[in-house]
């Protein structure tokens, strides 16, 4: 431990990047995922393309772009890395990355988990050589140990492979074969990573996710999840960053049940970003079931973040929709409903290993928009899909919308028969011609959604109830509505006013109690928002249209 610790101090005072201190988070932030190479034209770098749709299409309405990894890959993505200081050539190069990150905040995956086999590191391993042979973790396949481990696919956790002048060996391969996870063990493995995270800040990210970081302690005789070393590590890079680049924040990806979610804020000394992973699953719970409650009972018991932290709020991502954030909210029976109804609309479940050795659903991969289809025509299933968009919009915390949301994008089932890969369902490759073609056209449903979550991002950022830290209150509601109460922080009050979300889960329409921002009389002024319309409120109710978002303000 001394040794790291030595090792840690030198590295800091050799390589301090000049950053200047970030300002903390705003209603006016929005953060919005994509790949690198979501969008491609001719002669272009993918990367000079993203940034073209960017300033053609989204302007200010976010403030963040989190780019997947870009980095030379074998698999998997981009999260099986070759190399971590490298841009991926296809991508463009660190150019292309300054330049979004001089108009936008710039979030970076740290994939720190796992890398790929054909890492030099891992070549250093199989001929045992330094450093790399002491990189990875080995174990005996016939531990019964290994039994208690916690797994998130139903691959094998142990990979065998040769290793010059011993034979067989068996490395630990929690995702896939390919991608080996490392030895935080070996504090020289931590320091490779304090000195990548430096980098990355000197690149310009302002948000560094850590990769499946709850995998990342392999202990025998436990889960080998959310250990507490895994949790000193987390402290140790939060301790850097804090250091050398304050107001850069750390964003845990840890697709767990809620509780072990939340532990990754420690005692405020951990990461300063969590993703609400339950969020996207009890949306589409509700929409489908046509019922609130789960949603309204988890989102009641989600707790105010520490001072400085905040939650990040999504509907959908590069990866499928979780399931295990569903344990304890939702039964069984309806688990089972919900993913019925997403095999219909063309999704896949893919599963994880229990220790019994059952199979039991882990991911949903299906487009969130194609989720949320129906029998009753693309109007209604726009509204549905919108409607998600804006409980992530409204709840406490930074929202994060994926690029394919933007679009409306439906399953992309020919890029699951390409790669052989269900996650592909949702990461479409778009030709930029074609897509600039359907965002040119009046009334396509590519147009019509991304105009509108576009507006809606902007009217957000005008009223300071949306901020991070403003308080949020779940009201009571009829099953099949969903009320969310945002305060404005006490320093902004006087030139803010509460507004009340008001969410309708059902195909018919709804009378709701609008009270927390109308007087007993009901003779107050109201506007919605969204609506841009004022509302009479005779006995303080109104009516809520089939699939409607309203954000309510007093006037």
């Amino acid at each position: 431990m001394d040794e790291a610790i030595a090792g840690l101090e030198s590295r800091l005072s050799e390589g301090l990047p000049e950053v200047r201190p970030r300002p903390p988070l705003s209603e006016r932030d929005a953060l919005l995922i994509t790949y690198g190479n979501t969008f491609s034209a001719p002669g272009e770098a993918p990367l000079a393309t993203l940034r073209r749709f960017l300033r053609d299409h989204v302007g200010s309405a976010i403030s963040l772009v989190h780019l997947l990894p870009i980095f030379p890959y074998s698999s998997d993505d981009g999260f099986s890395v070759v190399n971590y200081r490298e841009v991926n050539h296809e991508l463009g190069n660190w150019d292309n990355i300054v330049a979004i990150g001089a108009e936008y905040g710039l979030a970076l995956d740290l994939v720190l988990n796992h890398c790929s086999r054909s890492h030099l590191w891992f070549q250093d391993y199989i001929r045992g050589e330094a450093p790399g042979r002491d990189y990875f973790v080995e174990a005996d396949p016939d531990d019964p140990r290994l039994a208690l481990v916690t797994r998130p696919r139903n691959s094998p956790l142990l990979t065998p492979v040769e290793v010059r002048d011993q034979g067989s060996r068996w490395v630990w391969t929690t995702f896939s074969a390919d991608q080996v996870d490392l030895n935080f063990a070996n504090p020289a493995v931590l320091l490779e990573f304090v000195d990548i995270l430096l980098d990355y800040i000197r690149h310009g990210a302002r948000i560094v996710r850590l990769d499946a970081v709850a995998y990342l302690w392999k202990k025998l005789g436990t889960p080998c999840i959310n250990l507490p070393e895994t949790h000193a590590v987390v402290k140790c890079l939060r301790l850097v960053v804090d250091a050398v680049a304050p107001g850069t924040q750390l964003l845990t990806e840890t697709n767990v049940p809620q509780a072990e979610n939340l532990s990754y804020f420690g005692d405020g000394d951990e990461a300063h970003l969590i993703y609400q992973f339950s969020l996207a699953p009890l949306l589409l719970h509700a929409l489908t079931l046509g019922r609130t409650s789960a949603l309204r009972t988890w989102a009641s018991a989600v707790p105010a973040p520490p001072p400085g932290a905040s939650y990040v709020n999504f509907t959908a991502s590069h990866d499928g929709v979780g399931l295990r954030p569903l344990e304890g909210l939702v039964s069984e029976a309806d688990r089972d409903a919900l993913l019925r109804r997403m095999r219909e609309r063309g999704g896949y479940v893919s599963m994880r290993r229990l220790p019994d050795g059952r199979d039991s659903p882990y991911e949903l991969n299906i487009s969130y928009f194609s989720a949320l289809g129906g029998d009753d025509g693309e109007v209604a299933q726009l509204a549905r899909f919108l409607l998600a968009q804006t409980v992530a919009l409204s709840l406490q915390g930074v929202p994060a919308l994926y690029v394919q949301s933007l679009i409306a994008t439906e399953s992309d089932l020919l890029g699951v028969e390409r790669t052989g890969q269900t996650r592909a369902i949702n990461r479409r490759r778009w030709d930029y011609g074609e897509l600039s073609g359907l965002l040119a056209r009046e009334g396509s449903v590519q147009a019509r959604c991304l105009s509108e979550i576009v507006r809606r991002l902007k009217l957000r950022q005008a009223h300071r109830a949306f901020h991070p830290e403003a308080a949020q209150q779940i009201l009571d509601s009829d099953d099949g509505v969903f009320a969310v109460l945002r305060t404005p922080r006490p320093v902004d009050r006087g030139v803010s006013m509460p507004v009340l979300c008001l969410f309708n889960f059902t195909p018919e329409v709804r009378e709701v109690d609008i009270g927390a921002v109308c007087d007993d009389n009901g003779r107050q002024s109201v506007v919605d928002l969204i609506g841009n319309r004022r509302l009479a409120c005779p006995r303080r109710m109104i009516r809520l249209p089939a699939y409607a978002s309203m954000w309510i303000k007093a006037v």
